[in-house]
């Protein structure tokens, strides 16, 4: 079940190239994106964030949560986009390694975040979302070291 989970999770990652903050702040993508997500998420899933500035301990419940947690993360970026460098089968958690690339503004250069999250699966279905600011938080959370 635990390489399925991988490949459920891998699957709801956005396509290569894609425009987080477009997909999040649009309305008209926001939609498509939320009906597509919504049969994979749990209703009351939670989504959190470790070690980034304004959401630490902070829980977004449900769908309406999630992009409430992007919005706020993606607040000084116009562009932000990410790239999965490796996934780490846990079981019921799936650790994704992250390598984003942001732009605060068109003039400025863009920059290369490295990052993770954990995604806990539960009966089919996504039950927690841990977006983790870099990657040693999201290896010690899920008990192992870098």
């Amino acid at each position: 079940m635990s390489q399925e989970n991988v490949e459920f999770v891998r699957a709801l990652q956005p396509p290569p190239g894609a425009d987080i903050a477009e997909l999040f702040r649009d309305d008209l993508s926001w939609a498509a994106l939320s009906a597509s997500l919504s049969s994979a998420l749990a209703p009351d899933v939670e989504c959190a964030g470790r070690g980034f500035p304004g959401l630490d301990d902070t829980v977004f419940a449900g769908l309406d949560g999630l992009r409430s947690a992007w919005l706020e993360w993606l607040a000084p970026w116009v562009s932000y986009r990410t790239e999965v460098e490796q996934t780490i089968d846990l079981g019921d958690k799936v650790v994704i390694l992250v390598r984003d690339f942001a732009r605060k503004s068109d003039s400025t250069p863009e920059v290369m975040l490295t990052s993770a999250a954990v995604w806990t699966v539960r009966d089919g279905k996504v039950a927690r979302i841990e977006f983790c600011a870099d990657r040693d938080t999201a290896l010690k959370a899920v008990g192992l070291e870098d």
